[in-house]
């Protein structure tokens, strides 16, 4: 039975809601609602202009009506007068197709079909940086492999701590956080759950640290790739498919310790990588983190390349065990919804078709790379991983056809605003041609 969210303001102190709806472009979306009228709100939904955001609507279009889920109800740690709630998106008596938190919950709603429940865990990567975003929030934080460095987590630890005990008090279970492998780069871990349940904490995730961030005077940012010279901001997923409390994915008998529906769900997700990338990596400014030179570290820690591995950090799929995978391809920008629908689409393609992944490579691909003659690259651009999008029938069959061709029209006006975007290093070099 739901939480009735007006009696749970009463019990908790709870003032204000936030009715939160997350858009196509994984902005945050959101009303701020008196507790005496969420009642209301949980009934016809908070009311929005579809158009004022990223979802492909004109301003001719009825009300957008943002339906608060009262069982994902969190209250702010460090605003315990206020509860964040995530909203499914209405229009019109409809679900609205292109909803991002609307997609995951059909394509789990698919997979629950099959007897299939997916949980994943996200390592969200981020960087602390002064209020206007041009360098790193510590100026002591100079080191040439700054990862896991003792004394910069610990000139931080005020931020971190805060995000640390905020996730405690709400139940998520976290176990670790570091400093990584750039400067000024985080990140902090949670416990796994069911998808759905972790994208909400997800986007939470991204309010609550930028928040929390600035409240100490700082700016929180998962952009894939703020510093040319500093590794980029990956958001790594671990997948695993259960049934009644199973691992589908566990299999001792099997190479690694996986079993065949999870190798045949790897090569459903490799099948479409090129496609996955306009979801994983949907920024301009993502494939300067999957195509990056090396940096001052030494290493990008992003693949370039359609491969998989054992416990093996230089290709797209690594398994470290055998109860799951780790997809590292995401970046900090992807959106907490279609990266998830998107992975489990393309995974269970895998499944229906009995896919097999083919032979797994065990070599560094940062050093050896060039001696794999067919292994498929990953888009140059954000431009390359568009038209993957448009030509995959399978997600655009899983996701729906109105959210494909929603999400393309709009990142396509993006790619064009930046072509038109003159650059100084075509100055630098074209100037005298």
């Amino acid at each position: 039975m739901s939480i009735d969210l007006t009696e749970a303001a009463k019990e908790r102190g709870i003032k204000f809601f936030l009715v939160s709806y997350t858009d196509l472009f994984g902005a945050q979306r959101a009303k701020l609602v008196p507790a005496a009228a969420i009642g209301g709100m949980v009934k016809g939904g908070a009311g929005f202009a579809g158009f004022a955001t990223w979802l492909d609507m004109s301003p001719a279009d009825s009300d957008l009506l943002a339906m608060p889920d009262p069982d994902s109800l969190i209250q702010l740690p460090w605003k315990p007068e206020v509860g964040w709630l995530a909203a499914d998106l209405w229009m019109d008596g409809e679900p609205v197709e292109q909803g991002p938190r609307n997609t995951l919950k059909r394509v789990m709603a698919a997979a629950a079909g099959q007897g299939y429940q997916l949980r994943t865990g996200v390592e969200c990567e981020f960087f602390l940086t002064t209020l206007d975003g041009k360098t790193v929030s510590d100026s002591a934080d100079t080191a040439t492999k700054p990862c896991y460095d003792q004394q910069a987590l610990m000139r931080r630890f005020d931020v971190i701590a805060e995000i640390s005990e905020a996730m405690s008090s709400l139940g998520w279970n976290p176990y670790q956080s570091d400093h990584e492998d750039a400067t000024g780069q985080f990140e902090m871990n949670w416990e796994y759950d069911d998808a759905l349940v972790t994208a909400d904490r997800h986007a939470f995730f991204k309010y609550m640290t930028r928040a929390i961030a600035e409240k100490h005077g700082f700016r929180a940012t998962f952009m894939p790739k703020p510093f040319p010279q500093l590794t980029g901001s990956g958001c790594h997923v671990h997948l695993s498919l259960w049934r009644d409390g199973q691992n589908l994915f566990s299999d001792a008998e099997g190479e690694l310790g996986l079993s065949r529906l999870g190798y045949q769900f790897i090569a459903g997700v490799l099948n479409e990588a090129t496609a996955l990338c306009a979801i994983t990596n949907p920024t301009v400014n993502s494939y300067k983190r999957i195509n990056a030179p090396v940096t001052v570290s030494g290493a990008t820690w992003s693949p370039n390349t359609v491969t998989y591995s054992g416990n093996n950090r230089t290709h797209m799929i690594r398994i470290p065990g055998g109860d799951r995978f780790e997809f590292r391809l995401p970046d900090g920008a992807a959106n907490p919804y279609l990266l998830p629908a998107a992975v489990l689409a393309a995974g269970l393609d895998g499944i229906a078709n009995r896919l097999d992944p083919g032979k797994r490579l065990d070599i560094n691909m940062y050093t050896d790379g060039h001696t794999v003659t067919d292994a498929r690259k990953l888009p140059l651009n954000l431009l390359d991983a568009l038209r993957g999008l448009e030509r995959s029938e399978v997600l655009r069959g899983a996701l729906g056809d109105r959210l494909i061709s929603s999400f393309l029209r709009l990142k396509e006006t993006e790619w064009n605003s930046y072509s038109r975007h003159l650059t100084q290093w075509e100055i630098d070099n074209t100037l005298d041609c």
